[in-house]
């Protein structure tokens, strides 16, 4: 009987093409990059703990630079300072210029009266022990200078011109003062024009030698860590005090996100010590504010 031949199959396996190595080392390539690039992202975010202000913090202060000066602007470098979250609170330091504020100065001084405050039983102004300042009111628009300062200050709280009443400017002499109270209205008289006041702006248009702070009673957090504590009066310990400066601008709010009257923006005027004090404040409001 004749023997069968076995006829094996031919094996299918190849060894692997140089080709096919160089495409398999690619894609390893390609992904260790990845794997590092991954790993900078998830390194690079910041930590929310330690880099986020935590709310009723004051000493977690947000530095942040603006420059938005034309030719011709001298002011100094702008920047912005975070300093209250209860109420919300931020200071632009050298919003003005010098000579716009000694311009402000100028334009009042021939018209100063002594200050009155709002009754809330008749929406109509009064004189008060509470507010002891001189001053005087420059209609929206009033000139160049002002129509710029007015739309610096719709850029900066990014509410229209329309919405803000004119700007009044003050004037405190050693010993006056501004007892804290709320620049929201408590009335229905003085909500008809424009609704009601939502934010405030106070400019700084002289240094004070001493005194003289604006000061939040109420304001949440540790008041202490602002670092000019050390400059400020007894009255500026008393809450949350920005100290006044040249060109600086208080932009704070007197109505929660919600809409809801903020009670902690109550806030006032400490006694000027040495030296004597000009501001001048925006008032800004709901709805336009009818002139």
């Amino acid at each position: 009987m004749g023997s069968k031949s076995r006829i094996h199959p031919r094996s299918s396996f190849r060894k692997p093409s140089s080709s096919s190595n160089l495409i398999f080392s690619v894609l390893i390539t390609c992904s260790f990059f990845i794997l590092i690039l991954l790993a900078f992202v998830i390194f690079s975010i910041p930590n929310s703990s330690s880099d986020v202000p935590k709310a009723h913090e004051v000493n977690s202060i947000v530095h942040r630079t603006v420059d938005d000066r034309k030719d011709g602007d001298d002011r100094e470098d702008q920047w912005v300072e975070v300093i209250s979250w209860e109420p919300r609170a931020v200071v632009y330091h050298n919003f003005l210029s010098q000579d716009e504020c000694e311009h402000l100065i100028n334009l009042a001084k021939p018209h100063m009266e002594k200050s009155t405050v709002v009754d809330n039983e008749t929406g109509k102004s009064k004189d008060s022990r509470v507010r002891t300042s001189s001053g005087t009111f420059l209609a929206r628009g009033f000139d160049e200078t002002v129509r710029t300062i007015e739309k610096r200050i719709a850029d900066f709280t990014f509410l229209p011109v329309e919405n803000g009443e004119g700007l009044q400017v003050l004037h405190y002499e050693v010993g006056q003062l501004y007892e804290p109270h709320f620049d929201y209205f408590l009335d229905p008289f003085n909500t008809k024009n424009g609704g009601q006041r939502m934010a405030t702006v106070l400019m700084y248009l002289t240094d004070v030698e001493e005194g003289g702070e604006t000061v939040f009673p109420s304001a949440k957090g540790n008041v202490s860590a602002v670092p000019w504590w050390n400059d400020l009066s007894e009255c500026g310990k008393d809450g949350l005090s920005v100290k006044p400066k040249m060109g600086d601008a208080l932009l704070f709010w007197s109505m929660k996100p919600d809409a809801s009257l903020d009670p902690s923006s109550l806030h006032g005027g400490c006694p000027v010590i040495k030296g004597n004090k000009w501001s001048s404040t925006k008032w800004i409001h709901v709805d336009e504010y009818k002139v």
